[in-house]
Protein backbone atom coordinates (compact mmCIF):
# COMPACT_ATOMS: atom_id res chain seq x y z
CA UNK A 1 0.00 0.00 0.00
CA UNK A 2 0.86 3.72 -0.74
CA UNK A 3 0.22 6.35 2.27
CA UNK A 4 0.85 9.52 1.65
CA UNK A 5 0.15 11.87 4.53
CA UNK A 6 -0.16 16.11 4.68
CA UNK A 7 2.75 16.36 1.76
CA UNK A 8 3.81 19.72 0.76
CA UNK A 9 6.49 21.18 -1.32
CA UNK A 10 7.36 24.57 -2.16
CA UNK A 11 10.20 25.08 -4.98
CA UNK A 12 12.91 28.10 -4.55
CA UNK A 13 11.92 28.29 -0.72
CA UNK A 14 12.86 31.85 1.02
CA UNK A 15 13.68 33.88 -2.56
CA UNK A 16 11.48 35.89 -4.66
CA UNK A 17 10.78 32.78 -6.60
CA UNK A 18 9.07 30.93 -4.46
CA UNK A 19 6.20 28.88 -5.36
CA UNK A 20 4.33 26.38 -3.50
CA UNK A 21 3.41 22.85 -5.88
CA UNK A 22 1.61 20.83 -3.29
CA UNK A 23 -0.60 21.61 -0.13
CA UNK A 24 -1.20 19.64 2.61
CA UNK A 25 -1.97 16.26 0.20
CA UNK A 26 -3.57 12.82 1.78
CA UNK A 27 -4.47 9.39 0.42
CA UNK A 28 -3.94 6.28 0.57
CA UNK A 29 -3.51 3.41 -2.80
CA UNK A 30 -4.56 -0.29 -1.97
CA UNK A 31 -2.56 -3.10 -3.62
CA UNK A 32 -4.05 -3.50 -7.00
CA UNK A 33 -6.06 -0.32 -7.76
CA UNK A 34 -5.59 1.63 -10.59
CA UNK A 35 -5.64 5.37 -9.18
CA UNK A 36 -5.67 8.11 -11.37
CA UNK A 37 -4.22 11.62 -10.49
CA UNK A 38 -5.82 14.37 -12.68
CA UNK A 39 -5.25 17.88 -13.18
CA UNK A 40 -4.47 20.91 -15.70
CA UNK A 41 -0.53 21.98 -16.07
CA UNK A 42 0.92 23.59 -13.09
CA UNK A 43 -1.69 21.31 -10.48
CA UNK A 44 0.92 19.78 -8.46
CA UNK A 45 0.76 15.90 -10.31
CA UNK A 46 4.50 15.67 -11.76
CA UNK A 47 5.77 16.86 -8.43
CA UNK A 48 3.71 14.51 -6.30
CA UNK A 49 4.59 11.56 -8.35
CA UNK A 50 8.38 12.45 -7.93
CA UNK A 51 7.92 12.78 -4.28
CA UNK A 52 6.22 9.72 -4.51
CA UNK A 53 9.04 8.15 -6.59
CA UNK A 54 11.89 9.12 -4.02
CA UNK A 55 13.29 11.46 -7.36
CA UNK A 56 12.69 14.50 -4.80
CA UNK A 57 13.16 14.79 -1.30
CA UNK A 58 9.81 15.29 1.10
CA UNK A 59 9.92 18.87 2.55
CA UNK A 60 6.64 18.18 4.80
CA UNK A 61 4.68 15.33 5.58
CA UNK A 62 5.16 11.68 4.82
CA UNK A 63 5.08 9.01 2.12
CA UNK A 64 5.72 5.36 2.83
CA UNK A 65 5.25 2.53 0.03
CA UNK A 66 4.99 -1.13 2.03
CA UNK A 67 5.76 0.84 5.23
CA UNK A 68 8.69 1.85 4.38
CA UNK A 69 9.21 5.79 3.99
CA UNK A 70 10.33 6.76 -0.02
CA UNK A 71 13.54 8.33 1.65
CA UNK A 72 14.35 4.25 2.23
CA UNK A 73 16.43 3.18 -1.36
CA UNK A 74 14.85 -0.05 -0.96
CA UNK A 75 11.77 1.38 -2.62
CA UNK A 76 13.38 1.64 -5.96
CA UNK A 77 13.27 -1.98 -5.97
CA UNK A 78 9.01 -1.61 -5.43
CA UNK A 79 8.43 1.45 -7.60
CA UNK A 80 8.94 2.16 -11.44
CA UNK A 81 7.83 5.62 -13.19
CA UNK A 82 7.31 5.94 -16.76
CA UNK A 83 7.85 9.37 -17.96
CA UNK A 84 5.53 11.35 -20.08
CA UNK A 85 8.57 10.75 -23.14
CA UNK A 86 10.39 8.04 -21.80
CA UNK A 87 11.89 7.45 -25.07
CA UNK A 88 14.65 10.22 -24.60
CA UNK A 89 15.51 8.35 -22.23
CA UNK A 90 17.00 5.77 -24.22
CA UNK A 91 20.43 5.25 -24.71
CA UNK A 92 21.28 1.45 -25.40
CA UNK A 93 22.51 0.02 -28.80
CA UNK A 94 19.70 -2.41 -28.85
CA UNK A 95 15.96 -2.72 -27.65
CA UNK A 96 17.05 -5.76 -25.92
CA UNK A 97 19.91 -3.87 -24.44
CA UNK A 98 18.15 -1.38 -23.38
CA UNK A 99 15.04 -3.17 -21.82
CA UNK A 100 17.10 -5.44 -19.78
CA UNK A 101 19.73 -2.12 -18.36
CA UNK A 102 17.37 -2.25 -14.94
CA UNK A 103 17.44 -6.08 -14.27
CA UNK A 104 21.00 -6.12 -14.73
CA UNK A 105 21.69 -3.51 -12.37
CA UNK A 106 19.46 -5.22 -10.21
CA UNK A 107 22.23 -8.60 -9.97
CA UNK A 108 19.85 -10.98 -12.09
CA UNK A 109 21.29 -14.12 -13.71
CA UNK A 110 21.59 -13.73 -17.43
CA UNK A 111 19.01 -16.52 -17.79
CA UNK A 112 16.66 -14.35 -15.65
CA UNK A 113 17.21 -10.97 -17.32
CA UNK A 114 16.57 -12.42 -20.85
CA UNK A 115 13.30 -14.17 -19.52
CA UNK A 116 12.56 -10.83 -18.13
CA UNK A 117 13.19 -9.19 -21.20
CA UNK A 118 11.27 -11.24 -23.65
CA UNK A 119 8.39 -10.81 -20.82
CA UNK A 120 8.69 -7.24 -20.71
CA UNK A 121 8.31 -7.28 -24.67
CA UNK A 122 5.22 -9.31 -24.47
CA UNK A 123 3.51 -6.75 -22.13
CA UNK A 124 3.76 -3.87 -24.16
CA UNK A 125 3.19 -5.46 -27.81
CA UNK A 126 6.61 -5.34 -28.93
CA UNK A 127 7.65 -8.09 -31.60
CA UNK A 128 10.36 -10.33 -30.45
CA UNK A 129 12.35 -10.13 -33.68
CA UNK A 130 13.02 -6.29 -32.48
CA UNK A 131 15.16 -7.06 -29.71
CA UNK A 132 18.37 -7.15 -31.29
CA UNK A 133 17.33 -3.55 -33.32
CA UNK A 134 18.68 -0.40 -32.43
CA UNK A 135 15.68 1.75 -30.69
CA UNK A 136 16.74 4.72 -32.90
CA UNK A 137 15.78 3.09 -35.88
CA UNK A 138 11.69 2.28 -34.68
CA UNK A 139 9.15 4.29 -35.00
CA UNK A 140 7.97 7.13 -32.44
CA UNK A 141 5.29 4.67 -30.66
CA UNK A 142 7.88 1.56 -30.57
CA UNK A 143 10.73 3.84 -28.88
CA UNK A 144 7.52 4.31 -26.24
CA UNK A 145 6.99 1.32 -25.79
CA UNK A 146 10.58 -0.08 -25.49
CA UNK A 147 11.06 2.60 -22.81
CA UNK A 148 8.10 1.37 -20.59
CA UNK A 149 9.39 -2.34 -21.32
CA UNK A 150 12.72 -1.23 -20.14
CA UNK A 151 10.52 -0.24 -16.31
CA UNK A 152 8.48 -3.40 -16.78
CA UNK A 153 11.42 -5.31 -17.31
CA UNK A 154 12.48 -5.16 -13.21
CA UNK A 155 8.98 -6.09 -11.98
CA UNK A 156 8.28 -3.00 -10.14
CA UNK A 157 4.99 -3.61 -7.70
CA UNK A 158 3.64 -0.37 -8.20
CA UNK A 159 3.70 1.54 -11.60
CA UNK A 160 3.74 5.55 -11.83
CA UNK A 161 2.51 6.43 -15.44
CA UNK A 162 2.76 9.75 -16.58
CA UNK A 163 0.57 11.17 -19.73
CA UNK A 164 1.59 7.51 -21.03
CA UNK A 165 -0.37 8.15 -24.41
CA UNK A 166 1.05 11.69 -25.14
CA UNK A 167 2.14 12.20 -28.11
CA UNK A 168 0.76 8.45 -29.81
CA UNK A 169 -1.86 7.79 -32.74
CA UNK A 170 -4.84 6.16 -31.62
CA UNK A 171 -3.55 2.41 -32.87
CA UNK A 172 -0.63 3.01 -31.07
CA UNK A 173 -2.60 4.83 -27.92
CA UNK A 174 -4.86 1.89 -27.90
CA UNK A 175 -2.56 -1.37 -28.29
CA UNK A 176 -0.23 0.21 -25.65
CA UNK A 177 -3.61 0.93 -22.86
CA UNK A 178 -4.06 -2.93 -23.63
CA UNK A 179 -1.16 -4.30 -23.01
CA UNK A 180 -0.49 -2.27 -19.78
CA UNK A 181 -3.97 -2.68 -18.19
CA UNK A 182 -4.00 -6.73 -19.00
CA UNK A 183 -4.38 -8.77 -15.71
CA UNK A 184 -2.04 -9.64 -13.87
CA UNK A 185 -0.98 -6.04 -13.79
CA UNK A 186 1.09 -3.59 -11.36
CA UNK A 187 -0.83 -1.09 -8.87
CA UNK A 188 -1.03 1.53 -11.30
CA UNK A 189 -0.79 5.31 -10.27
CA UNK A 190 -1.63 7.37 -13.68
CA UNK A 191 -1.58 10.86 -14.41
CA UNK A 192 -3.51 11.97 -17.14
CA UNK A 193 -5.45 14.72 -18.08
CA UNK A 194 -7.23 12.41 -20.15
CA UNK A 195 -10.78 12.19 -18.81
CA UNK A 196 -11.56 9.88 -21.18
CA UNK A 197 -8.94 7.47 -20.73
CA UNK A 198 -9.59 8.23 -16.60
CA UNK A 199 -13.16 7.09 -17.25
CA UNK A 200 -12.12 3.60 -18.72
CA UNK A 201 -9.01 2.38 -16.47
CA UNK A 202 -9.77 4.18 -13.34
CA UNK A 203 -10.72 2.48 -9.88
CA UNK A 204 -10.48 6.37 -8.21
CA UNK A 205 -9.53 9.35 -9.36
CA UNK A 206 -7.94 12.71 -7.47
CA UNK A 207 -8.21 15.84 -8.53
CA UNK A 208 -5.90 18.71 -8.43
CA UNK A 209 -5.90 22.26 -8.29
CA UNK A 210 -3.34 24.82 -7.73
CA UNK A 211 -1.42 21.90 -5.55
CA UNK A 212 -4.87 21.17 -3.46
CA UNK A 213 -6.38 18.18 -3.38
CA UNK A 214 -10.37 18.71 -4.42
CA UNK A 215 -11.64 15.83 -4.77
CA UNK A 216 -10.78 11.76 -4.29
CA UNK A 217 -13.50 9.56 -5.64
CA UNK A 218 -14.70 7.35 -8.50
CA UNK A 219 -15.06 8.21 -12.20
CA UNK A 220 -18.36 7.85 -11.63
CA UNK A 221 -19.09 9.90 -9.14
CA UNK A 222 -16.49 12.77 -10.50
CA UNK A 223 -18.50 13.14 -13.98
CA UNK A 224 -21.62 13.83 -12.05
CA UNK A 225 -19.82 16.71 -10.32
CA UNK A 226 -19.43 19.13 -13.69
CA UNK A 227 -18.23 21.98 -10.67
CA UNK A 228 -14.84 19.92 -10.04
CA UNK A 229 -14.21 19.70 -13.58
CA UNK A 230 -14.13 23.51 -14.10
CA UNK A 231 -11.92 24.43 -11.02
CA UNK A 232 -9.71 22.27 -12.40
CA UNK A 233 -9.78 23.23 -15.66
CA UNK A 234 -10.34 19.41 -16.85
CA UNK A 235 -12.74 18.34 -19.83
CA UNK A 236 -15.62 15.70 -19.69
CA UNK A 237 -15.71 12.50 -21.35
CA UNK A 238 -17.44 12.84 -25.09
CA UNK A 239 -19.73 10.37 -23.72
CA UNK A 240 -20.49 13.15 -20.84
CA UNK A 241 -20.43 15.80 -23.47
CA UNK A 242 -23.10 14.30 -26.05
CA UNK A 243 -25.50 13.48 -22.77
CA UNK A 244 -25.28 16.93 -21.55
CA UNK A 245 -26.00 18.46 -25.23
CA UNK A 246 -29.10 16.08 -25.23
CA UNK A 247 -29.57 17.41 -21.80
CA UNK A 248 -29.78 14.63 -20.29
CA UNK A 249 -28.54 14.50 -16.68
CA UNK A 250 -27.25 11.58 -16.07
CA UNK A 251 -23.56 9.58 -15.83
CA UNK A 252 -22.20 7.47 -18.33
CA UNK A 253 -18.22 6.00 -18.50
CA UNK A 254 -18.56 3.92 -22.26
CA UNK A 255 -20.45 4.87 -25.18
CA UNK A 256 -22.86 1.48 -24.48
CA UNK A 257 -23.95 3.43 -20.94
CA UNK A 258 -24.44 6.44 -22.93
CA UNK A 259 -26.72 4.46 -25.48
CA UNK A 260 -28.96 3.10 -22.86
CA UNK A 261 -29.29 5.91 -20.73
CA UNK A 262 -30.65 8.16 -24.69
CA UNK A 263 -32.97 5.14 -25.05
CA UNK A 264 -34.47 5.50 -21.39
CA UNK A 265 -34.53 8.65 -21.97
CA UNK A 266 -37.03 8.00 -25.40
CA UNK A 267 -34.59 9.98 -27.79
CA UNK A 268 -33.39 9.24 -31.09
CA UNK A 269 -30.01 8.17 -31.12
CA UNK A 270 -27.85 10.67 -32.91
CA UNK A 271 -26.55 8.97 -35.45
CA UNK A 272 -29.65 7.81 -36.59
CA UNK A 273 -31.66 11.09 -36.75
CA UNK A 274 -32.92 12.18 -40.26
CA UNK A 275 -31.01 14.82 -42.23
CA UNK A 276 -32.64 18.06 -43.20
CA UNK A 277 -32.32 19.67 -46.04
CA UNK A 278 -32.50 23.39 -47.19
CA UNK A 279 -35.81 24.61 -47.54
CA UNK A 280 -36.57 25.34 -51.16
CA UNK A 281 -38.95 28.86 -51.62
CA UNK A 282 -39.45 29.32 -47.92
CA UNK A 283 -41.43 26.13 -47.31
CA UNK A 284 -40.63 23.78 -44.04
CA UNK A 285 -37.33 21.64 -44.08
CA UNK A 286 -37.67 18.89 -46.14
CA UNK A 287 -36.68 15.57 -44.98
CA UNK A 288 -34.48 12.15 -46.10
CA UNK A 289 -36.53 9.40 -44.65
Amino acid sequence: MISVRNVGYTYMRGTPFEKTALKNISFDVADGEVVAIAGHTGSGKSTLIQLMAGLIDLQSGAIEIDGLSVADGAIRRKVGIVFQYPEHQLFEETVGDDIAFSPRNFGLSDEEISARVTEAMRQVGLDAALKSSSPFELSGGQRRRVAIAGILAFKPKYLILDEPTAGLDPPAKENLLRNLFDKPRATIILVSHNMDDIARLADRVIVLAQGENIFTGTPRQLFARQEILRRAGLEPPPVMKLLHALGIDAVALTADEAEKIIARNHLPHPLNQPITRPPKDGRSPELDA
